[in-house]
C-alpha cells in the first residue's frame, strides 16, 4: 500500500535498506554459524583486515564466508552475493607488547610521565612508565609540544623533551593501554612510505583469493593508488581499490571515510563537515564511499556502511543488526515511497521541457493539483475533481484553475479518465489555455479511484 505522505519518526519504513553494509571478520565471529547469522543481519561485505593474521589465517576466513554463501544460496530470501575486502595495514606506527602479552592492559593516569623508547630491547617490555613504538625518526617530526595520539586517540600524550632515541611525554588524557596499538602524530611530516612491502604483497594474495575488493590505508595522492594497482596486476585488474581518507581521488574506484582516524588529523568538531564535502565530492564524481557514522552517512548518501571494531570484538551481531535498522530507517526519511510526490515531480520536469500548454490534473483530496503548484511553473494547472471543498481549496494556491465535475455519470472517474480530461478542456470555452496546434497538455491520473493514487502522466492532443 502507497504510503500518503513523508516517514515520521513513529512510522514503519516502506522499504528495505539499500545501503550495503561492510562488517570486519575477527576470530570469535568468522565461523560458519556466526557467518550465517551475520548474513542474516543484513552483511554484505565481509572486511579482512590485513593489520592482523596471516595469510593462512585469512584463507580459512574467506572458506567460511565462501561456504556460508553457498548454503543459502537455495533460499530466495537470504541469499545474497557477498562480497570479500582486503584491508591492506598501510603505514602505520604501533606501540609494543605489554609486558610480553597480546592481552595485558596498564592503566595510565592524567599528568603521569611516560617515556616513549624506540630501542628494540623494550619492544616486549612496555608498561605504565615506558611505550615502545615501531617508528624509528619520531624524535625528528616530533616537538616539544606535540601530540601524540595513541589507540584512536582514547589516550593523549605531550611531548615534554626529546632525546636522540626517546621522548619523554606528559599523559594528556588517561585509560587503559593494551598491546600493538595505532599511534597517529596529527601534524607531523610523517614520511613512512604510503604503500609498504606487505600492502604490496597482501592485493597479491588477495588476487589469488578473487577478492572484490581493496581497501588500502592512509592514501595520499593518486601515484600510491597506482602503486596498489600494479601489485594486482593484469589478473586482479578488475578489483576495484578503495582508498581510506585519514588524513590531511581520481584514481581510486571508491573512498572510504574513516572518522576515527580523521578526527585525530584535523580538529573534531570539523569531522562532520569534512566527511560531507567527501562524499559530495564522490557522488559528483561518481564514485562509490564508504562511511561508518551509520544515520548520517545514509543521510548524507554514502553507498555503504562499514562496522570495524564493532564486529571484530563484542557483540558483532547485535552491532551488525542495530547497523541495518538504524540505515532502514534513515533511508525510509528520505526515500518517501510516494508515487504522487513522484509524478507529479516527474510532470513538472516534462512541462517545463516540453513548453505544454497545460496540465490538467485529476484529483479528489487537491494534493496532486497542489504538489505541481508548488514549482510554479509558466504552464496553468486545471484541477478537475468532485469534491466541491477541493474546488474551493484549489485558489489557496497560484495557478491553479478548479474545474467542478457534477456529472454522476462520470463518478467512477478513473475508469473512464478520457471524460474527465475532455471535460478540462471543454471548460475552456475562451480558449485561454488550448488553441489548435499548441504543444499538447499533460493530464495526470491515478490507477484507481481514491486519494493518493496519482501515479500517471499522460500527453493528450488538442482537437
Amino acid at each position: 500500500m502507497y504510503a500518503s505522505g513523508p516517514t515520521t519518526a513513529m512510522s514503519k519504513p516502506h522499504r528495505e535498506a539499500g545501503t550495503a553494509f561492510t562488517q570486519t571478520q575477527h576470530p570469535a565471529s568468522r565461523s560458519v554459524e556466526k557467518l550465517k547469522e551475520m548474513i542474516k543481519s543484513g552483511m554484505n561485505v565481509a572486511c579482512l583486515n590485513f593489520s592482523h593474521g596471516t595469510h593462512e589465517y585469512h584463507v580459512e576466513t574467506i572458506k567460511n564466508v565462501r561456504t556460508v554463501t553457498e548454503i543459502f544460496a537455495s533460499d530466495p530470501i537470504l541469499y545474497r552475493p557477498v562480497a570479500l575486502a582486503l584491508d591492506t595495514k598501510g603505514p602505520e606506527i604501533r606501540t609494543g607488547l605489554i609486558k610480553d602479552s597480546s592481552t595485558v592492559e596498564v592503566g595510565l593516569k592524567m599528568g603521569a610521565t611516560l617515556k616513549i623508547m624506540l630501542d628494540n630491547a623494550y619492544m616486549k617490555k612496555c608498561d605504565e612508565n615506558i611505550l615502545w613504538l615501531d617508528y624509528k625518526n619520531i624524535c625528528k617530526v616530533t616537538e616539544v609540544g606535540s601530540k601524540i595520539y595513541v589507540d584512536d586517540g582514547l589516550i593523549s600524550l605531550q611531548v615534554k623533551q626529546k632525546g636522540a632515541d626517546f621522548l619523554v611525554t606528559e599523559v594528556e588524557n588517561g585509560g587503559s593501554l593494551g598491546s600493538k596499538k595505532g599511534v597517529n602524530l596529527p601534524g607531523a611530516a610523517v614520511d613512512l612510505p604510503a604503500v609498504s612491502e606487505e600492502d604490496i604483497q597482501d592485493p597479491k594474495f588477495g588476487v589469488e583469493q578473487d577478492v572484490n575488493m581493496v581497501f588500502t590505508s592512509f592514501i595520499h595522492k593518486a601515484s600510491d593508488v597506482h602503486e596498489v594497482r600494479k601489485a594486482l596486476g593484469e589478473k586482479g585488474k578488475n578489483i576495484k581499490v578503495i582508498s581510506k581518507i585519514e588524513n590531511h581521488s581520481e584514481a581510486s574506484d571508491g573512498i572510504m571515510v574513516a572518522g576515527g582516524d580523521l578526527g585525530i588529523e584535523i580538529p573534531a568538531e570539523k569531522v562532520f563537515l569534512a566527511q560531507k564535502m567527501m562524499i559530495g565530492w564522490c557522488s559528483r564524481a561518481g564514485k562509490s564511499v564508504i562511511n561508518s557514522d551509520v544515520a548520517n552517512a545514509v543521510l548524507n548518501a554514502a553507498n555503504c556502511i562499514m562496522l570495524s571494531g564493532e564486529t571484530a570484538k563484542g557483540d558483532y551481531l547485535e552491532a551488525g543488526r542495530k547497523q541495518h535498522l538504524i540505515a532502514h530507517e534513515a533511508e525510509a526519511a528520505i526515500y518517501h515511497f510516494d508515487p504522487t510526490k513522484a509524478t507529479t515531480v516527474g510532470a513538472n520536469e516534462t512541462s517545463f521541457k516540453c513548453c505544454n500548454g497545460a496540465i490538467i490534473v485529476l484529483t479528489k483530496s487537491g494534493r496532486s493539483a497542489h504538489q505541481v503548484a508548488r514549482y510554479c511553473l509558466r504552464a496553468p494547472i486545471i484541477a478537475v475533481t468532485q469534491n466541491p471543498q477541493t474546488a474551493g481549496q484549489a485558489h489557496l494556491h497560484r495557478g491553479i484553475f478548479p474545474v467542478l465535475c457534477q456529472d454522476p455519470v462520470q463518478e467512477a472517474g478513473a475508469k473512464d479518465v478520457d471524460l474527465w480530461v475532455n471535460l478540462a478542456m471543454n471548460v475552456d470555452n475562451a480558449g485561454s489555455f488550448f488553441k489548435k496546434g499548441d504543444m499538447w497538455p499533460l493530464a495526470l491520473i491515478g490507477w484507481r479511484p481514491g486519494s493518493g493514487f496519482t501515479n500517471t502522466v499522460r500527453v493528450v492532443s488538442v482537437w
